[in-house]
C-alpha cells in the first residue's frame, strides 16, 4: 500500500504544484511577525537544519539533523538554535542541552517510508525562551483541507526564513503525509503548517523529498503521538546526547526592548555552521 501511496502522488504532483504560491523572503519584523518561533538548527561543522519551538525549551526538527548515518548522535554541544534568525542577527539564540528521538530511528538514504515516520526530533534548549519573547508553537493533527505552507531556511536562501504561503497536501496514508511544498536541502524539519484557525499550529515537519517533472514532492508524518513520547523520554531523563558543559552570559535578545534575556553560548562557539544545510533524502 505504502509504495502504491507514493506512485499514486507522484503522478499527481505536477497538476497541483501549478496552484501554489511563491516564496516570500522575511526579513523585517513585521515580516515575522506570527513565524517568530520557527529558526535556524546550526549544526557546528555540520551544516544546518530548520526548527521550531513548540514549548519554552523545546526545538521540533527533524530526526536526521540529530542522528549520523552510521548511527551516532550528533553532539548536543554542536547544536545552535537561532530563532527568528535574519542577516546575522537572531530573535534570540540559546545553544542545545540535549537531543532525543526515536530510539527506533535510522538515519537511512534513501529514507524507507517507516523512517520518515519516526523522523522526527526534540532539542531542549540550555535555558528556555521565554514567552514574552517567543510564543511557541502548538502541535496538532492535520485538518481535512488541502492547504498548507511551510517556513523554512535552504540552501541558497539558507540567511533568512522563506515562506511558502500556499501549497498542497497530496496524499495521506497512515501517519505520512505527502505535500507539494518548495523546499530542499537545510528544509528538514522545517514546520508545515495549518493556518485556518486564529494562530498557525504544526501539522508535520519536512523529512524527505526531491523532484518529480521538476515540481517539488516531499514527505512528512503526523505529530502529536510521536511528540508527546519524546517529550516523555525528556521528562524520564533520556537523551540522545548532552552537552556537558555551556557557559550563561546575559545579553539582551537582536531588537527586543526590556529585560535583556540571558544567551548561553558554547565554550569554543564560533557562530553558524558551515555547511550548505542537512541532509535531504530522495524516496
Amino acid at each position: 500500500m505504502k509504495a502504491l501511496f507514493i506512485s499514486v502522488i507522484l503522478l499527481s504532483t505536477p497538476v497541483l504544484a501549478e496552484e501554489n504560491s511563491g516564496l516570500d523572503e522575511l526579513l523585517t519584523r513585521d515580516d515575522l511577525r506570527g513565524f517568530e518561533p520557527v529558526g535556524r538548527v546550526d549544526i557546528e561543522n555540520g551544516g544546518f537544519c530548520t526548527g521550531a519551538l513548540i514549548a519554552p525549551d523545546l526545538v521540533l526538527t527533524a530526526g536526521h539533523c540529530v542522528v549520523e548515518r552510521d548511527g551516532t548522535p550528533v553532539d548536543a554541544a554542536r547544536i545552535v538554535f537561532r530563532a527568528g534568525f535574519s542577516r546575522g542577527t537572531s530573535l534570540a539564540e540559546v545553544p542545545v542541552a540535549r537531543t532525543i528521538a526515536d530510539p527506533d530511528y535510522r538515519n537511512l538514504d534513501p529514507a524507507p517510508l517507516d523512517m520518515i515516520e519516526r523522523d522526527v526530533a526534540l532539542l531542549q534548549l540550555a535555558e528556555p525562551i521565554p514567552s514574552s519573547v517567543i510564543s511557541p508553537f502548538t502541535v496538532a493533527r492535520p485538518g481535512n483541507g488541502d492547504e498548507v505552507s511551510v517556513v523554512s531556511y535552504a540552501e541558497g536562501r539558507e540567511e533568512a526564513l522563506s515562506w511558502q504561503r500556499l501549497c498542497k497536501v497530496v496524499g495521506r496514508e497512515d501517519r505520512l503525509i505527502a505535500v507539494d511544498c518548495d523546499v530542499t536541502f537545510g528544509s528538514s524539519g522545517a514546520p508545515v503548517l495549518d493556518r485556518s484557525g486564529y494562530r498557525a499550529k504544526i501539522v508535520s515537519i519536512i523529512s524527505a523529498g526531491g523532484e518529480m517533472d521538476g515540481k517539488p514532492i516531499s514527505f512528512g508524518m503526523e505529530l502529536p503521538e510521536r511528540v508527546d513520547r519524546l517529550k516523555a523520554a525528556l521528562r524520564k531523563g533520556q537523551a540522545l546526547s548532552v552537552a556537558d558543559a555551556v557557559e550563561k552570559v546575559g545579553v539582551a535578545p537582536a531588537g527586543l526592548p526590556g529585560k535583556p534575556a540571558k544567551r548561553i553560548v558554547l565554550q569554543g562557539d564560533s557562530g553558524p555552521a558551515a555547511g550548505t544545510g542537512a541532509r535531504f533524502v530522495s524516496p
